[in-house]
């Protein structure tokens, strides 16, 4: 079964989008992930052509290069894991990307660094701040258990990783909320 991947999938409205494009294409496929797709059949080259513009018009890209395609897993992996998860990860990430894309981390580090330029920590981080300005902005939690729901050592790291930054404290963004926050795919 052929397996495409796709950059920019970062939630599941992103999963259904994809499907709808592919029913609407006629493509047959068994699976749809972030950042993947699992098809029936590998389709001809028009059928790849015709898929690349829908998406492209949806706001997504079809990968073609082995390389891209690990660093649209990596990014999928880890918006996966921060912004979905309900559950804390357990080990660190560098461990848990290296099993879940079965190569070397220092491999995955180098080449997310020469092709993104920022590290996968910096990714990280990133991702982490803008799910403390979702959490903070939805004001269902307090900044204790959102430090405790993204795994960080204390509070006291966590605001001062948030005004690093952002420039301000998770206090001082509480009060401004004028949403400062970036979609997902413009990390």
């Amino acid at each position: 079964m052929p397996l495409i991947y796709v950059k920019n999938m970062v939630c599941p409205r992103c999963i259904a989008s994809v499907c709808k494009t592919l029913d609407n294409l006629g493509l047959s496929y068994s699976s749809v992930d972030l950042g993947k797709i699992r098809l029936d059949s590998s389709p001809n080259n028009q059928q790849k052509i015709t898929l690349a513009e829908k998406l492209k018009a949806n706001g997504f890209e079809l990968l073609e290069d082995g390389k891209s395609a690990l660093i649209s897993q990596i990014k999928s992996l880890l918006v996966d894991q921060i912004q979905h998860s309900k559950e804390y990860l357990a080990e660190n990430y560098s461990n848990y990307i290296a099993e879940k894309l079965n190569h070397e981390y220092t491999y995955l580090s180098k080449l997310f660094s020469q092709v993104e330029g920022i590290t996968i920590e910096k990714y990280i981080t990133k991702l982490k701040i803008e799910r403390v300005k979702e959490l903070i902005s939805y004001n269902e939690k307090n900044l204790s258990e959102v430090a405790d729901l993204l795994n960080y050592s204390s509070v006291a790291y966590l605001s001062a990783q948030f005004k690093k930054e952002t420039g301000m404290t998770p206090s001082e963004f509480r009060k401004q909320i004028k949403s400062g926050r970036k979609s997902l795919d413009q990390i």
